[in-house]
């Protein structure tokens, strides 16, 4: 582990014994259906795939977090418990390489979600001010929660709930949900049959009509998504076509996107905004309030925090609180993480877990940190 940073991975590990987190080392193979289940397409279309002699699809791991829960899991360990890892991990298509090395702290089962998030983001920042000494770091803070709560008190249909926030995070992607919530687009052509069971909505029997009609092709159900899926799909995008948001809650979902002020400011920025559209916020953004009251409390200056309302990060499981640390005039992040708390139960967990994390590129913060720094 310590061989290719001889330097390096003793100020990491120094800093996660500081922190009280157990560190932690995952099996380079794991079970790929995890990873394609919960990290979302940015990673479906990364990771390296294999094949057990059983049949079984493995690949190469690709982050921790997932494995780190997993073995949480199977060993019914009691919370809460601190992780920390420091390892290679292995994606397809990435600028620096395939292979590199990450580390970081997982948090799970802290039942007080302020304090948890906030140590979160200090701990990100105090391994980045020791990694990168005198070097001055920028953090940038997203919510998902609050964007949700904003979709649900615009009165959106649940359908759309869902995809605009499996989109938060990636401007094209909200860019093209909000054109189509102003003008719905046009349903495309489909056989006689299949259009009148997704009309009248019956799952059932148009699962069973796509399968047949994968059988009569000769297909694998197998090769693709089930018929299930496919029904499934094919109702949701019928229901989405059929709502049009009002121009009012159409400028009031812009308006909240474009909030971007440093973190002191953002529970008046979001109370203002609230009050001005007529939604309900209050227990959400207490929730927010207390969480910038514990960032502060430790150490770190929510004024030297930018609060982005359209911030998210390209995984589909966090919930919450999402942030990445920069070194201050750059614009690729150096640490990066968020709250996940449906993901331990999705993954198995008998009882829900909420969990919180992050992790550093190390390969970055190599490159970041030049010759003048101290552990090279």
């Amino acid at each position: 582990m310590t061989s290719r940073y001889p330097a390096f991975a003793p100020v990491i590990l120094d800093h996660f014994a500081a922190s009280a987190a157990e560190l932690v080392d995952m099996p380079i193979i794991q079970p790929a259906d995890p990873f394609l289940d919960m990290a979302g397409e940015d990673l479906r279309r990364r990771i390296f795939l294999t094949e057990s002699e059983t049949g079984e699809t493995l690949c190469l791991r690709p982050e921790f977090t997932i494995p780190v829960c997993l073995d949480h899991i199977a060993a019914r360990a009691a919370t809460p418990h601190r992780y920390a890892y420091l390892g290679e991990v292995f994606r397809q298509h990435r600028e620096g390489g395939n292979e590199f090395f990450q580390a970081g702290i997982e948090d799970l089962g802290e039942a007080d979600v302020a304090e948890a998030d906030a140590r979160s983001v200090a701990d990100a920042h105090a391994l980045l001010a020791r990694l990168l000494p005198g070097r001055p770091l920028a953090v940038t803070l997203g919510d998902q929660t609050i964007f949700e709560a904003v979709l649900a008190a615009l009165g959106l249909p649940r359908g759309w709930q869902k995809r605009l926030a499996r989109a938060f995070g990636s401007p094209a992607q909200v860019e093209a949900a909000l054109a189509d919530l102003a003008n719905p687009p046009r349903a495309a052509a489909l056989p006689g049959e299949i259009a009148e069971l997704v009309a009248f909505r019956d799952q059932e029997a148009l699962s069973r009509e796509i399968g047949a009609g994968i059988a009569r092709a000769g297909l694998s159900a197998t090769a693709g998504r089930m018929p299930q899926d496919i029904a499934r799909r094919l109702i949701e995008k019928a229901e989405l076509r059929s709502v049009r948001l009002s121009p009012e809650a159409l400028d009031a979902l812009k308006g909240f996107l474009a909030i971007e002020v440093p973190l002191d400011r953002a529970a008046a920025e979001l109370s203002d905004f609230a009050k001005a559209a007529g939604l309900a916020l209050t227990r959400t953004l207490d929730a927010f309030s207390r969480r910038v009251e514990a960032i502060a409390r430790r150490g770190l200056e929510p004024a030297g925090i930018a609060y982005d309302a359209a911030f998210g990060r390209p995984l589909d499981y966090y919930t919450g609180l999402v942030f990445e640390v920069y070194e201050d005039g750059s614009d690729r992040p150096l640490a990066g993480g968020g709250r996940y708390d449906r993901l331990l139960t999705l993954l198995g967990a008998e009882k829900p877990i909420p969990a919180v994390g992050f992790s550093v590129w190390i390969d970055r913060i190599e490159k970041a940190g030049g010759e003048g720094t101290p552990w090279l």
